[in-house]
């Protein structure tokens, strides 16, 4: 794995270095869940937030793909929770305090704030979603959902043959 230091960046430049070197950090020649795993590790240690991770759309279900962090729920209905309500309404679910959103799926009683992004195949369909947690209220904001939504592209060319 390649080496880095983003160490004394602001948010806006550590998503800029994201976008920048992202595809330094694939291997064309791994499998879909060893690149996916990949950029949920970089993701993790740029930003160091309380969990890190995906869903995948399997089945009529979203499932626990690769992550970093604590233990996590391994299935979330359609429209349930944030993760759930992402895939269905196809858009970024922005939420400052989890404890306010109707029907929120508490996988871990430290997660205070979230974003979840859904991940697009090349015909538009959700594959999957990603999900990030803080420990933090309102850690989440419009940069974190730009830069995030710009990389969730480029995570849109790993989808697996399910």
């Amino acid at each position: 794995m390649n080496e880095f230091s983003v160490q004394g960046l602001t948010k806006e430049e550590k998503y800029q270095w994201l976008l920048n070197n992202w595809p330094h950090f694939l291997d064309p020649k791994a499998p879909w869940f060893s690149n996916l795993s990949n950029a949920m590790a970089l993701l993790k240690e740029l930003f160091n937030h309380w969990w890190t991770g995906v869903y995948l759309v399997n089945d009529g279900e979203l499932v626990l793909g690769p992550f970093q962090g604590k233990n996590a729920c391994t299935r979330i209905e359609y429209g349930k929770g944030v993760c759930g309500t992402a895939w269905k309404d196809k858009c970024t679910q922005l939420v400052p305090n989890v404890h306010e959103f109707p029907g929120h799926i508490a996988c871990s009683s430290a997660s205070n704030s979230e974003i979840v992004v859904p991940i697009y195949n090349s015909l538009g369909e959700v594959w999957a979603v990603l999900d990030i947690d803080s420990v933090n209220f309102s850690e989440f904001d419009e940069i974190d959902q730009y830069f995030l939504e710009k990389f969730c592209q480029n995570l849109g060319s790993l989808q697996p043959k399910l």
